[in-house]
């Protein structure tokens, strides 16, 4: 019966990270595999009690360049590269006097662990790898004779098949080959991410030849002369590793991970969990857009409470005690199984409030001991987190069927976000009050489903109309909303009100004056803005436009 195993003779060992050779030593030790290697690697072998051979040796020329050049040399890369079942390369090697490997092992210089620590360029720069990915790279090409290790966690795996006689089949090889190449792909993407910040095109370089002239003209009539490369790269590169294997996604049938940048250390992706249950997928979701609504506000006290990707409430207030008061208040029934999030440190007494309410996640900065000893004690499923940083994501990602799209963050940062820009187009100018409260239903409105309404009183949320198909449907539940959730009170009236989009119409600002709302911010430049317009002023409602559109899909 024809086999497709082939024994482990010869392996070549060279790696950065030595945990875990113990364990590769012991099994080369008690086959009498021959074992070339390098370096650092060689002299930990070597003290582990095997017979090592130096790649020197095998070469005939020196480690040079301060170690940049060790394994790129011929009588290495054939010995990788011989594709033993092929009777020529076999009588090449006999001629060239070169033997070859059965076993490659290799882990790379740590290239996004040195981008982390903060290294200056040229440090980081020392830490591109060269040898090991194409050492690597030249075994996974090879899987028809050659087994290539790139993950320690496969040391075991291997010393198993040293231990045999047998070694790897083609089927083993073909999947240690194809790990080995997602492995330098990653190693390279990353590199990628960081050169791409980095080295970007300059501007003495321009086109050369008619050709470039004609496709850079093109370029420009398609407005992407305006990109920022560092942000809309026009290769997009990107790595992640995965961190957790969820129970299942949005639902229970679906299959669900969390993946981490190898560059980045920060972030929401990087929460530490304080207590309660193992993060879900919708609770990475939920929680995620809840954290970056509070820092909408920053420096001001914000909490917010979201449900299904949307605020159920959000308020500003001197503690932060008092901003989550303010904001469950909004709506209390769908707080329920909602997420909190805070920007600020959370203390005694908003864990407090917090007690009673079913709550799924809470994040923050930080928590006093007192806080966070009687959450972690008194709702014991209570997922606590806490994310030392505030988001700091410049673009945002989305995949589609085939391809992704790119686009930079909403930051709340355009011309017509600042009140300053905004143009009086009905009713009398806004006091201070009112502006105020107007500024903040703006900034809230980011985060809301489009369409999008929301109405607000004392910098805090008291109705929102999300995700309809037509702003009408969002004025109205908006209203509804703002009046059947606080015990039937009448909170429309006297709110202010954003919309997070242009009225098509005079009907959905209608709604809003009707309810009675005494001002409204919107982005104006529909067609019939002189309709809109002519509603508020009719009313004597103060009517801002901003000019600027905060669509959330």
């Amino acid at each position: 019966m024809t086999t497709t195993h082939r024994p482990i003779r010869r392996a070549l060992v060279s790696v950065f990270h030595k945990e875990g050779l113990e364990t590769l030593a012991q099994a080369f030790v008690k086959a009498g595999t021959e074992v070339v290697s390098t370096g650092s690697t060689a002299k930990t072998l070597a003290s582990l009690g095997v017979n090592v051979t130096e790649v020197s040796e095998v070469t005939g020329f020196p480690e040079s360049l301060d170690g940049r050049v060790k394994t790129l040399d011929p009588h290495i890369h054939a010995g990788i590269l011989a594709d033993m079942t092929n009777p020529d390369h076999v009588e090449q090697l006999e001629q060239l006097g070169i033997a070859a490997f059965d076993l490659v092992v290799v882990n790379l210089y740590p290239f996004a662990d040195t981008v982390r620590s903060g290294a200056n360029e040229a440090d980081t720069i020392e830490k591109i790898d060269i040898g090991g990915p194409s050492m690597v790279r030249g075994a996974a090409k090879n899987s028809a004779s050659v087994a290539v290790i790139t993950d320690p966690a496969d040391y075991a795996l291997v010393a198993q098949r040293v231990a045999d006689g047998q070694g790897f089949s083609l089927e083993e090889r073909r999947w240690l080959a194809a790990k080995a190449f997602a492995h330098t792909a990653s190693y390279d993407a990353t590199i990628t991410e960081w050169t791409s910040q980095r080295w970007i095109k300059p501007a003495s370089v321009s086109p050369v030849s008619e050709a470039n002239d004609s496709e850079a003209a093109e370029t420009a009539a398609d407005g992407a002369d305006a990109i920022d490369e560092k942000l809309m790269p026009a290769t997009l590169t990107r790595t992640w590793n995965r961190a957790h294997v969820l129970r299942y996604g949005e639902n229970p049938h679906q299959q669900a991970s969390l993946y981490l940048d190898p560059l980045d250390q920060v972030g929401f992706a990087h929460a530490v969990q304080l207590g309660g249950k193992p993060m879900s997928y919708n609770n990475y979701v939920d929680a995620d857009a809840a954290w970056r609504t509070v820092w909408d506000f920053a420096p001001r006290i914000a909490v917010a409470v979201t449900k299904h990707n949307n605020p159920c409430g959000l308020a500003l207030g001197e503690t932060v005690a008092e901003a989550h008061r303010k904001a469950h208040a909004c709506d209390p029934m769908s707080a329920y199984g909602g997420v909190i999030a805070a920007n600020a440190t959370v203390t005694l007494d908003m864990a407090n409030s917090v007690r009673p309410i079913f709550t799924e996640v809470i994040v923050a900065p930080d928590y006093e001991p007192e806080a966070l000893e009687l959450l972690q004690t008194k709702k014991k499923n209570l997922r606590i987190l806490k994310v030392a940083e505030p988001p700091h994501a410049r673009t945002q990602m989305r995949a589609i069927d085939g391809g992704v799209l790119l686009q930079t963050t909403d930051l709340i940062d355009a011309e017509g976000d600042d009140p300053a820009n905004w143009r009086l187009v009905a009713g009398e100018a806004a006091d201070e009050q009112t502006l105020r409260d107007l500024a903040f239903a703006w900034r809230s409105v980011r985060c809301v489903k489009s369409n999008a309404i929301l109405l607000a009183h004392d910098e805090a949320t008291v109705g929102i109309g999300m995700g309809q198909v037509n702003r009408v449907d969002s004025c109205d539940l908006a209203v509804r909303r703002a009046n059947t959730l606080a015990d039937n009170a009448d909170r429309a009236t006297g709110a202010v009100a954003a919309s997070d989009a242009f009225f098509p119409f005079a009907d959905g600002a209608q709604k809003l004056i009707d309810a009675g709302v005494k001002a409204i911010v919107q982005p104006g430049s529909s067609i019939r803005d002189e309709e809109v317009f002519a509603a508020a002023r009719a009313a004597n409602v103060t009517m801002y436009v901003t000019g600027t559109r905060h669509f959330f899909h």
